[in-house]
């Protein structure tokens, strides 16, 4: 490689450096600060490599090489910030929104219960209905083999992906339909009217041990998070139809922010969801340990709500996402 023109090389990058250091010594740094540092790191090693190769100055090279180490510590340090950020979300953001709105989802939560059970009564009571929906051969596939060999014919790991992706993306939908209204209470009605009628189905041909046995363990979770997503949809929904004391556009963007927190949140308990249907309600365990995990499973989301998620909303959390990343980094800058 030809020599260069140290100085003019100095002049024509010193910016860069100078930069570079205002990064590394700077506190609090916000995503696209972050990534900034990243490519001034890389810009600047570049720097070092051709000087070092033409025009090795040990003053020059000295100063980028200490430069370059606290910027590679500064990065690392912005790696446990975003390790606290997802912390702090877990522990303050993601409950604080769902005690917040624990009035929606609770509410959804026993309107959907309720309707199960009516539903349910319903096509016991009026087995005809049963012939118009299946046929005697449908029926007594599911009944016989069908149910109970579709927790199981798929390798579990295959089969959790398949569930957390499916029920994710039915979260996601009344999340994002919230805005609508009406859309919510069509995929949750469709969302009940399957277990009602699978449910009064095997009931009938008793086998409801069965079925509460294979739907119990995980479903427990898994219809507490979709009713979380409705009742946050309807949430959002009721933000501009109510927006109270503010603007609707800002009710709207306040409740679609908190919706955003919520969706993120439930991935993980649909994945905890998932797992639980993959692996515990196919197990060879018997039928009261499956419950038994299912019920520990719930009860471990109600406390996480109702302990941790009260005491954020306390400390003034509200699930608001941009909210509280601001106030995280006034606090790390102060």
């Amino acid at each position: 490689m030809p020599r260069i023109d140290l100085d003019a090389y100095v002049v024509a990058h010193s910016h860069e450096w100078a930069r570079l250091d205002q990064l590394v010594r700077a506190r609090g740094l916000s995503g696209p600060q972050s990534d900034e540092l990243v490519d001034r790191y890389q810009q600047v090693a570049t720097h070092l490599s051709v000087i070092r190769t033409s025009a090795p100055d040990a003053e020059v090279v000295a100063y980028l090489s200490s430069l370059l180490g606290r910027a590679r510590i500064a990065m690392l340090g912005a790696r446990v910030l975003s390790w606290r950020a997802a912390g702090r979300f877990f522990t303050e953001q993601f409950p604080a929104a769902l005690y917040r709105m624990r009035w929606w989802w609770l509410g959804c939560l026993a309107g959907n219960i309720v309707l199960t059970a009516v539903l349910m009564w319903w096509l016991l009571d009026h087995p005809e209905v049963e012939q118009t929906l299946l046929s005697a051969g449908e029926v007594d596939d599911l009944v016989n083999n069908d149910f109970e060999s579709y927790y199981s014919e798929n390798a579990a790991s295959a089969f959790a992906t398949r569930v957390w992706v499916n029920n994710a993306w039915v979260a996601a939908l009344c999340i994002a339909l919230g805005i609508l209204g009406l859309p919510v209470l069509y995929l949750l009605f469709q969302n009940v009217l399957n277990i009602a009628v699978i449910g009064s189905i095997m009931t009938r041909h008793d086998r409801a041990d069965l079925f509460w046995g294979l739907i119990l363990p995980h479903g427990l979770l898994e219809l507490t998070a979709v009713f979380v997503a409705g009742g946050v949809g309807l949430r959002l929904f009721w933000s501009w139809v109510e927006p109270g004391s503010v603007s609707r556009g800002v009710a709207l963007a306040q409740a679609g922010r908190t919706a955003v927190t919520c969706a993120l949140g439930l991935v993980a308990v649909l994945f905890v969801s998932g797992i639980i249907e993959a692996f515990v309600t196919p197990s060879p365990l018997p039928t009261w340990a499956r419950i038994a995990i299912g019920v520990l499973a719930e009860v471990a989301f109600l406390l996480y709500v109702f302990v941790l998620g009260r005491q954020a909303a306390r400390r003034g959390h509200t699930g608001d996402i941009s909210a509280d990343l601001l106030e995280d980094r006034v606090a790390t800058q102060d």
